[in-house]
């Protein structure tokens, strides 16, 4: 047994467990007895089309928005009701379609603050020093995203494709243990996806992660399971070729032309 599959299949805590999870504006039911397993360091792409309940998803993971029935527990612990911050603190992590960069301060800046504030010292005043170990995440960070040569580059002067990257080393700071992707690859060039693939898959093997994606081509390349959402509800789960090969799935979401 590979070791992908023997993660995907063995026993132990699992990174996130959603259990018969619905949420409902009024009288709409924007996601319906939803249960899903995620076991540590899997990768997983959860795909539908707009309005499948995808984005309301993420929000009741994070702790946006509360789960209207069922139960989420993040590495084995009930995490339903917590805000947002505490789940962070647990280790979660997440990017957003749009982004929520500090324009006006470099890249190092920014991803020296992501640091600091999931840190102990987060509340600490003082500058930091050379060796100061926030400095030396935050350096790490830059080149795990291929951002090195911007370095004091202002935020908002990179390209889009940039300034996702930044993103996901945003996410990366504190040691997550678990992050969501939405929508990275969004607006990105043929170029760009390509990078984005590359820091995906390179990422260190015991942080896993469920991607959001409207590119098909994107989000098989950069996971090991596929979680297919309509309307709110789950409607297909299965491995990244069972998935693209799968009729249903071809004829709902891919016109029945992807090959």
């Amino acid at each position: 047994m590979t070791d992908i599959a023997s993660r995907l299949s063995g026993a132990g805590t699992n990174a996130l467990e959603l259990r018969g999870m619905s949420r409902y504006f009024g009288a709409l039911a924007a996601l319906s007895d939803i249960t899903l397993t995620v076991k540590p360091g899997e990768r997983r792409a959860v795909l539908g089309s707009n309005g499948a309940g995808k984005t309301t998803l993420f929000n009741c993971i994070t702790g946006d928005f509360l789960p209207t029935t069922g139960s989420i527990r993040l590495f084995g612990e009930d995490v339903t009701t917590f805000p947002a911050h505490e789940r962070i603190r647990r280790g979660l992590r997440r990017t957003y379609q749009i982004s929520l960069l500090f324009g006006g301060l470099s890249v190092f800046d920014n991803i020296y603050l992501a640091c600091a504030g999931v840190s102990r010292g987060r509340f600490s005043m003082l500058r930091p020093r050379k060796n100061d170990a926030l400095v030396a995440a935050a350096e790490d960070l830059i080149v795990t995203v291929n951002l090195a040569e911007h370095r004091e580059t202002l935020v908002n002067v990179l390209s889009y494709g940039q300034q996702r990257q930044l993103e996901i080393a945003l996410a990366l700071a504190g040691a997550p243990r678990f992050i969501l992707f939405d929508e990275p690859a969004a607006g990105l060039s043929p170029t760009e996806r390509s990078d984005l693939i590359t820091i995906l898959t390179s990422l260190p093997e015991h942080i896993g992660y469920i991607i959001i994606e409207h590119d098909m081509d994107v989000a098989l390349r950069v996971s090991e399971s596929v979680t297919m959402m309509h309307n709110g509800r789950i409607f297909k789960e299965g491995l990244p070729q069972e998935i693209e090969e799968d009729p249903e799935v071809q004829e709902l979401y891919l016109g029945g032309g992807h090959g």
